[in-house]
């Protein structure tokens, strides 16, 4: 995998670590700000650090965003990737995009992207990898980071998403997720119960598994993306913070 894809598309991914909430399910006006960190896995070697924060601009809008470091063998690599989402909680309780910026760090912008959201026409409008974007807006459609977030509120709702939908350059890709069962994981901050769910692209070889935490809001303790029967990537909760 090219250096800029390994860790601007683990950045990505992890962006299902959205906003901690209590552990039953509460309204999206409960977000609180915070800060946790995460490391990335590579054919077994520490390639990143990701540090996610999540705060609380006016009224209904909220930042999410994600910064990558590189550790051990990713220092070999210029990347030093960052993403932001700005979006909105309605008042039905959805998540609605309003921008996306993703930098990979570099002097390039093959693995940039600068996209705007405007659900008053109807349409998603920028550049995502030097591929222009131009597509109407559908009901649910997300971004890379706010895709994730979605379905964290989702299922703080006690809902499971059966599908969602993500904005992938000039294109709108639909994945189907899944609750597959419980386990009691060992992580740098304890001993955790968590469910276990799993996304996954229609048509793709790939699946992604989120090892989510009720009692934190099910924040996931641990991410793995698997290509049929190989691990590709992981990623583990080291730290995490709210005011």
């Amino acid at each position: 995998m090219h250096s800029a894809r390994i860790l601007t598309s683990l950045a990505a991914m992890f962006a299902v670590c959205g906003p901690v909430l209590a552990a039953n399910a509460v309204p999206a006006e409960a977000l609180r700000p915070f800060e946790a960190s995460y490391a990335w896995n590579w054919r077994g070697m520490t390639v990143a650090i990701s540090t996610l924060k999540l705060e609380h601009r006016d009224g209904d809008t909220w930042v999410y965003s994600s910064k990558s470091e590189p550790r051990g063998l990713g220092r070999l690599f210029s990347e030093r990737p960052t993403q932001q989402s700005i979006m909105r909680m309605t008042e039905d309780q959805r998540v609605q995009p309003l921008s996306y910026d993703a930098v990979a760090g570099t002097s390039a912008t093959k693995r940039d992207a600068h996209v705007k959201f405007d659900w008053a026409q109807g349409r998603v409008t920028g550049v995502y990898e030097d591929v222009p974007v131009d597509l109407p807006l559908k009901p649910g459609v997300q971004d890379d980071l706010s895709v994730q977030i979605a379905m964290l509120v989702q299922l703080q709702q006690g809902k499971t998403p059966e599908n969602l939908s993500m904005i992938d350059k000039n294109t709108i890709r639909d994945y189907r997720y899944r609750r597959e069962g419980e386990e009691k994981i060992t992580t740098p901050i304890g001993q955790i119960d968590t469910v276990i769910y799993s996304s996954q692209h229609v048509g793709s070889p790939r699946v992604t598994r989120f090892w989510c935490a009720p009692a934190y809001g099910y924040l996931p303790m641990r991410v793995e993306q698997k290509r049929i029967d190989s691990v590709e990537w992981s990623m583990e909760i080291q730290s995490f913070k709210r005011d």
